[in-house]
């Protein structure tokens, strides 16, 4: 993954990995709402990941899974102490029996960034390194821990 600024407004940032690329943005106001933040990022990663996982699974198992529609409300009030609150709705479309819904509750709860997000031990190590620009002074922020001080960045702006 590679971030770098855009020219788009005054915090946007062009998120490349591999062949896709995502603005994201500071959404402090109209004039930096050009892409979702960085905590909405985070929010969209778990959304993403159980949708994923239920259909990967729902079809490996050939559970009637038709459609997954997740919705996330973020309780982001108690951030600055260490809590961090997400409440996933989620609408699973088909026809199951309660053995496969069991199943299918059992399997959203164990998705990877899930996982990741409630039981792991994250450590971020950040390089930097100083250039000179034609606008002075910049900090290249380089590696996959670049999103990091992104997420440091937006959050001192709260």
């Amino acid at each position: 993954m590679k971030l770098s600024r855009s020219d788009i407004g005054k915090f946007s940032q062009l998120l490349q990995i591999d062949q896709h690329e995502l603005i994201a943005d500071a959404r402090l106001n109209a004039e930096t709402d050009s892409g979702p933040n960085p905590h909405d990022l985070y929010d969209a990663a778990l959304a993403a990941c159980k949708a994923i996982t239920l259909l990967m699974y729902a079809e490996q198992a050939r559970i009637p899974l038709d459609d997954v529609q997740i919705t996330v409300d973020r309780d982001s009030s108690e951030e600055r102490s260490g809590k961090y609150h997400l409440q996933v709705g989620l609408v699973l479309n088909g026809k199951f029996d309660a053995t496969q819904k069991d199943r299918l509750e059992k399997v959203a709860e164990k998705c990877p960034v899930h996982k990741l997000m409630t039981t792991s031990v994250t450590t971020i190590t950040t390089n930097f390194e100083f250039a000179e620009s034609n606008h002075g002074a910049k900090a290249s922020l380089n590696g996959e821990n670049s999103w990091s001080r992104l997420i440091e960045l937006s959050r001192s702006l709260q």
